[in-house]
């Protein structure tokens, strides 16, 4: 039987670090929650290998005293909890007291602190066991941290770390929901020397919003501030109108403090009701300020969970709050017409119009038959009628430098202008207008050609055998109704038969040479967590037909998307694509990508209520006939049904 000992030191810290620190983002979130608490206004991070090697978090708050500095080390050590009613009402970020020592336990770790009004600071060098250094050091007030070679002395855990890309961007959320939970202070956010985030600090929510998450995103919110009770609710929703495929964008927080709420998101999402599509969901920014003593913190190690001591108020403040200010905010969707192209021969057009204008009656004016009126000099052309006048009553004539200039506005081979023959009798002769309009007429080869009926929209590819179905119509906007033989009828869900023949068709070409690109590349942005899937899947997205790549910090860039899929459609699955990505565990499997197809298919699928041609319905019915294992949608959904004509016959008494 094995002897119960008590655990060695540096073992039982190694284990307790555990809870802490377990990526290089819990470092970062322990560290800046304590120069929060500090009082610091202005807060850099710098991370290089997504922290795994190197991390500094430097602030210019209260700073540490020298003498109390090796206890900051220690475990339960902390000037934010002294009481056990103090846990009551806990004001602070942090109140544990196990950061610093849990750090230190598995990385490298050097502090420089200094209070305000001292001369100098000190600094501080130790890690992994009990001996330190401390020193006296020149530095600016508040504390800087270095963190080098995390868990060097835990490779069981370092195995566990994921690429740099990934734990860098774990960073980069941990760093969005602290500066949106506080837009008093000022984060900088650096990343392998390039600066990614930096909010202004100015106490304004929708200026942090706007370096956090872009232009786009905070360009559609509307203003919450609703107090109901000792609940108060400020921040920012969504309009209905750019709701998003899941919930990542939902952010809450509790007096200054990030956490994920089931209560306030319900109330959240209840608010919504009957103002945004089934599936979709709202994003939010919203701080809930209620007393410490009504909630309790203290939950979760990672104190993302709270408890409340009455979910109600909760729920009616965040319900009516958000309500409220849809009701106050959300504006009616203005349809916006782009400005049609400059025509670079709109100037040539615009002449050629000229041409073939209606002449204008001359001016009435005394006629003077004793005096001949005078020919017009060839230097004074008409501009107007691009004709000169010969005499009086005499036919007009295009002089050749004329008429060239018209055949190459024209843009066609110059052709002669036959004069009328001399034999022919006046009266026959042609008139001014008649002269205008035979020389300007186009040829047969400038004539347009008709205009073609727009094509169907393709369901797959012509048929190869003779159809022996016959369509007799499409009951509800949703079935199509066809006389499948002469003893059955097949009711056929045309969204989910175009959705499955869609699948296919992407699974068996592998979608390589299906994209097509886009007219204006669209940026997508997505919360830390769906970027860092998107930028680790590329491979998934380009057998899709997509073709996206990164645009900076939280966006990707599409650049083209499936040729089944409307190019408008794009942002939204990529969106969808990447919350999917985002919840996956492990690598990509042929599953997962299957998924993938299923919501290029769905999306690229003609709905229910679509008007669709005789010809789409025929060749959708054909396409099922020549694939009769084609039964169920990707969903699961059954494609058609069949009513045989004894059965029918039945209830008319026929039979």
């Amino acid at each position: 039987m094995p002897r119960i000992q008590v655990l060695d030191k540096q073992v039982a810290e190694l284990i307790a670090a555990g809870e802490v620190v377990d990526r290089p983002s819990s470092v970062i979130k322990e560290l800046v929650e304590n120069a929060v608490d500090a009082g610091a206004t202005i807060i850099t991070v710098e991370i290089r290998r997504g922290g795994v090697t190197f991390m500094r978090v430097t602030d210019n708050g209260c700073g540490i005293a020298p003498e109390e500095v090796p206890t900051a080390f220690l475990r339960h050590a902390t000037s934010k909890v002294a009481q056990q009613d103090d846990l009551n009402s806990i004001a602070t970020l942090g109140f544990r007291g196990e950061a610093l020592a849990s750090i230190s336990a598995v990385a490298h770790v050097e502090m420089l602190t200094r209070v305000p009004g001292a001369v100098a600071g000190v600094r501080y060098v130790g890690g992994g066991s009990e001996d330190y250094t401390l020193e006296e050091a020149g530095c600016p007030e508040g504390t800087t941290i270095l963190v080098r070679d995390l868990f060097y002395n835990t490779p069981a855990r370092m195995k566990f770390l994921k690429k740099d890309s990934t734990e860098g961007n774990s960073v980069a959320g941990i760093l969005d929901k602290l500066a949106l939970s506080h837009p008093e202070i000022s984060f900088r956010f650096i990343r392998d020397g390039k600066e990614q985030l930096h909010t202004p600090g100015d106490g304004k929510l929708s200026s942090t919003i706007y370096a956090v998450y872009g232009r786009e995103f905070s360009s559609t919110l509307i203003p919450v501030k609703y107090e109901l009770g000792h609940v108060r609710v400020e921040g920012c929703i969504s309009a209905p109108t750019s709701s998003r495929p899941n919930r990542s964008m939902q952010n809450f927080f509790i007096n200054g403090r990030y956490i994920r709420s089931r209560t306030a998101m319900a109330a959240l999402e209840e608010a919504y009701k009957g103002s945004i599509m089934v599936g979709k969901f709202p994003a939010c920014v919203l701080h809930l300020h209620l007393s410490f003593g009504a909630v309790d913190v203290n939950v979760h190690p990672a104190k993302l969970e709270v408890r409340f001591v009455n979910e109600r108020p909760i729920f009616d403040a965040v319900y009516h709050g958000v309500k409220s200010a849809l009701h106050a905010g959300d504006k009616p969707k203005v349809m916006e017409l782009k400005r049609p192209p400059v025509n670079p021969y709109a100037p040539v057009l615009e002449k050629k119009e000229q041409l073939h204008l209606e002449p204008q009656p001359p001016a009435q004016r005394p006629v003077q038959r004793s005096v001949p009126v005078p020919a017009p000099q060839k230097s004074q052309p008409l501009p107007e009628r691009g004709v000169l006048l010969r005499d009086s009553g005499g036919p007009p004539e295009r002089t050749p430098a004329f008429s060239g200039f018209l055949e190459k506005v024209l843009d066609r081979e110059p052709r002669p202008v036959p004069p009328p023959s001399p034999q022919a009798p006046l009266a026959e002769r042609p008139s001014l207008r008649q002269a205008e309009e035979a020389a300007a007429a186009p040829s047969p080869a400038d004539l347009p050609l008709p205009a073609e009926e727009p094509a169907p929209r393709e369901i797959l590819a012509p048929p190869v055998r003779e159809f022996h179905s016959r369509i007799i119509g499409e009951a509800f906007g949703t079935y199509l109704i066809v006389e499948y033989s002469k003893e059955e009828l097949m009711f056929i869900d045309k969204h989910a038969a175009h959705e499955r023949l869609l699948y296919e068709r992407l699974k068996r070409e592998n979608a390589g040479g299906e994209a097509q690109a886009l007219l204006e590349p669209v940026t997508v942005t997505l919360d830390k967590e769906e970027y860092t899937a998107v930028l680790n899947h590329l491979e998934a997205f380009s057998q899709a037909g997509f073709e996206v790549e990164d645009f900076g910090t939280g966006t990707v860039l599409v650049r083209s998307a499936p040729l089944l899929l409307d190019g408008g459609d794009a942002a939204g699955a990529v969106m969808e694509i990447a919350g999917y990505l985002a919840s996956l565990k492990d690598r990509m499997t042929t599953e997962h990508q299957d998924w993938v197809y299923h919501n290029v298919a769905c999306r690229a699928a003609m709905k229910a209520g679509d008007s669709i041609t005789r010809e789409e319905m025929v060749s959708l019915a054909q396409e099922l006939e020549r694939n009769p294992d084609v039964r169920y949608c990707p969903h699961g959904r059954p494609v058609y049904i069949l009513l045989r004509r004894r059965d029918i016959e039945r209830q008319f008494g026929r039979v």
